[in-house]
């Protein structure tokens, strides 16, 4: 436990586009070494192309794509008398956000595209159709804590 006061919770500003704390979230959770300016144009890069491609409006399939990607359930380490187990827990919304950010991001650089902007794009469309490596990622955090139901008495 902390022994001084709980850390304050920053206030995020909304990206100067679509006006959206969870597009500029998405922005900081990309950026490398301080490349704000960088990580946004690949965003909006991205969701050019999504609006080609699909014909629709960006943001609503960049909502839908993280509330698909966002996860209900996850294990958490739970030590009891000399033994760990995986106890199933609800996720809190912010960290549901928080993972499905590093989640689309993460799958987006390992996919086999040429640029960034394509392969943001490409994961979030994946995403939004409920296929691709993050929405794989997020199943199997389901099915651990499906898998580990028994223990769910050890809640905290």
């Amino acid at each position: 436990m902390a022994r001084r006061r709980r850390a304050q919770k920053r206030v995020i500003l909304p990206d100067p586009k679509y006006k959206n704390r969870v597009v500029a979230k998405f922005v900081n959770g990309m950026m490398y070494a301080g490349k704000k300016s960088v990580a946004e144009t690949i965003f909006y890069d991205a969701m050019g192309l999504i609006e080609q491609k699909l014909k629709a409006n960006p943001l609503e399939v960049f909502e839908k794509a993280m509330e698909n990607v966002a996860p209900l359930l996850e294990v958490k380490s739970r030590r009891v008398g000399g033994a760990t187990y995986q106890v199933p827990m609800e996720v809190r919304r912010d960290r549901r956000i928080a993972l499905a950010i590093r989640w689309l991001v993460r799958y987006s650089r390992e996919r086999a595209e040429k640029t960034m902007a394509q392969r943001l794009a490409g994961e979030i469309m994946a995403a939004f159709k409920k296929e691709g490596s993050s929405i794989k990622k997020r199943e199997e955090t389901h099915k651990m804590a499906e898998a580990n139901k028994a223990f769910a008495h050890f809640r905290w």
